[in-house]
């Protein structure tokens, strides 16, 4: 680490502060004069004055960057504050993120701005209250002060204001924070700054595990490889469960780097994250994934890569042959179970296990792809089909679910050919002549996945909004008869089907969110903010406080959002161009051409 000191900026002011999050610090809103309360989280969590017993730290860490070593990385503009020992007991590290320039800042200017500090705001705290291990958000603030930024890299760059986002967690310790030891890459030539200090290796594994790890310390005192071994194998096994449970909400982190990696098993790291709207396994959410490797459906395989370059980060202290077998025999069957697990809930099956369950949820995830089905909204819906569905509601059932389908038009914006005709065709010509010079340019994947969507667009020209319709509702009748059959069997195995029912209904709405954080939610709360008007942000914060609320208790929230932003003149202009969705509606056509790099 390095010591610092966070940057002053221009008239910090509160955009949003989350009471659970500051309660982990012993925190709680004031009584009385909530405004002098949000004046002096504004004062301390922008940076501009130093809580007592601070001591300000940039962390220093390397990573794995889109697969290659990138050398030294760390807090290029997070600064940790200190541990608060909280009300229960427990050490929580703060930090501020976007506090200044720290010795790892590069060409950078340590600051980050209002957009991309709301969404991991927001996204840190909707993460939580969906159950998912992660890192938290206490306040976002913003300021007068502002930095020039490029937002898509395309040369129109503009000013934006500094925010600083107060974020808390048990450690920041990520998988990079090992890989300072790195010898030169056989790849790229870079190197870790501490090659050959094994003594800091140590040290940073004695602290990690028998501050985070009591149980392994506790259990292996008298033998650090076994000691390490078992750490190993428990951050394997929460790495997994912690991936399993992203791809259960449709959650795409956007940058799984082996510096956005946790060493306790939370998500870190909020850059151009995405949670998936129409479902697609090839999902990729950060504008800049150029080749796609971060993609929804590589997630998994991803994670364990990372794991893998934790393993060889941990030698000599844990021999690689022990690491690897390990990563090996765990990770998959523990990705598998937990994921399995997850599904059953989220389908209502709670009664058996059965084999054929993987099949059914798989059968479901091809069902949604060739019907472009909304992830959330469609889970969401399946709680209140029923075994015995009498057939008029059945046919209102099949209505509702297929209205969470895209239609031909949102199909069209989906597939529309990014490549002028004449562009391709010169592409597949050179990959055919000169192999080498398409590598430069072009990928065999980008191709193809052009080809696919000209040939897509080509069929939806022809296709009729009846045509999509019919076809819809044949492949979710033929699902949903699979999915009948299988809920009678949990019928047939239970005394009472009434109680039975009433515990799926329960088990169903606490595993399905009716809200999560998409783009199009985030993007209005942006663009008021950036108005001037804060209430928005606090809205949406407080309706993903309660991401699993049934139909009643969520109205009443959504009411009382639309009333309070109502009353700003600045949403108002903001909402004239895009007029205002219900929170859990499938995404209007304009949010197709958001783009998160």
């Amino acid at each position: 680490f390095a010591r610092v000191r966070p940057s002053p900026l221009q008239n910090p002011r509160l955009v949003a502060m989350s009471l659970p999050a500051l309660a982990l610090l012993g925190l709680e809103a004031p009584a009385t004069d909530p405004a002098a309360a949000e004046a002096e989280a504004a004062l301390f969590f922008s940076g501009n004055r130093v809580l007592a017993g601070a001591e300000p730290a940039a962390h220093c860490y390397c990573g794995h960057q889109f697969g290659s070593f990138a050398g030294q990385l760390g807090d290029g503009a997070a600064m940790y504050l200190g541990e608060v020992l909280g009300p229960g007991g427990e050490r929580w590290e703060i930090q501020l993120k976007g506090a200044g320039v720290t010795p790892f800042s590069r060409q950078a200017d340590g600051r980050k701005v209002l957009r991309s500090s709301i969404r991991e705001f927001l996204c840190s705290e909707a993460m939580f209250h969906l159950g998912i291990p992660t890192t938290r958000a206490g306040t976002c603030v913003t300021s007068d002060s502002k930095v020039v930024r490029d937002i898509f890299y395309d040369g129109n760059p503009k000013n934006e204001r500094c925010t600083v986002v107060l974020r808390i967690a048990s450690t920041f310790i990520r998988f990079g924070s090992f890989e300072i030891f790195k010898p030169p890459d056989e790849y790229t030539g870079r190197k870790g700054p501490s090659v050959d200090r094994n003594d800091i290796r140590i040290q940073m594994l004695d602290y990690v595990i028998s501050t985070f790890y009591p149980e392994i310390q506790e259990a292996y005192s008298d033998n650090t490889v076994l000691r390490n071994a078992a750490f190993f194998k428990e951050i394997t096994k929460r790495t997994a469960r912690l991936v399993a449970e992203w791809q259960c909400v449709g959650f795409c982190h956007g940058v799984l780097n082996t510096d956005n990696m946790s060493i306790v098993g939370l998500t870190i790291d909020y850059g151009p994250f995405g949670f998936m709207d129409r479902y697609d396994p090839e999902h990729v959410c950060n504008g800049s994934d150029n080749t796609g490797r971060y993609a929804y459906n590589k997630q998994p395989e991803i994670c364990k890569w990372n794991l893998g370059k934790l393993a060889e980060a941990l030698v000599p202290e844990l021999p690689l042959e022990i690491s690897q077998l390990i990563l090996e025999e765990e990770y998959d069957a523990e990705f598998e179970k937990h994921y399995l697990q997850k599904m059953r809930k989220k389908l209502g099956l709670i009664q058996l296990e059965l084999e054929e369950d993987s099949k059914l949820a798989s059968e479901l995830l091809e069902t949604m792809h060739v019907t472009a089905g909304d992830f959330t909204n469609i889970f969401y819906l399946l709680s209140s089909f029923s075994v015995d569905i009498d057939p008029s509601k059945f046919e209102d059932f099949l209505e509702e679910l297929t209205s969470q389908c895209a239609s031909v038009e949102e199909l069209k914006v989906a597939f529309k050919p990014q490549m002028d005709p004449r562009q391709l065709s010169m592409m597949l010509m050179l990959a055919q002549s000169n192999p080498q010079l398409f590598a430069l340019i072009g990928t065999k994947a980008n191709i193809n996945k052009e080809l696919e969507r000209v040939e897509q667009f080509s069929k939806l020209e022809q296709l009729t909004a009846d045509d999509l319709l019919s076809r819809n509702k044949r492949h979710w009748k033929e699902w949903l008869e699979k999915y009948r059959v299988r809920l009678q069997k949990e019928v047939e195995s239970v005394g009472n089907a009434d109680a039975w029912n009433t515990d799926r209904v329960k088990v169903m709405n606490s595993n399905n969110p009716k809200y999560i954080l998409r783009n199009y939610i985030a993007q209005n709360a942006i663009e008021a903010a950036e108005n001037g008007d804060f209430s928005e942000v606090r809205n949406v914060l407080k309706l993903l406080e309660h991401p699993f609320q049934e139909a009643g208790g969520s109205q009443e929230v959504k009411e009382d959002a639309e009333e309070e932003g109502a009353t700003a003149t600045a949403a108002v202009c903001a909402q004239e161009t895009r007029s205002r969705q219900s929170y859990c509606s499938k995404p209007p056509l304009w949010a197709s051409e958001l783009c998160v790099t």
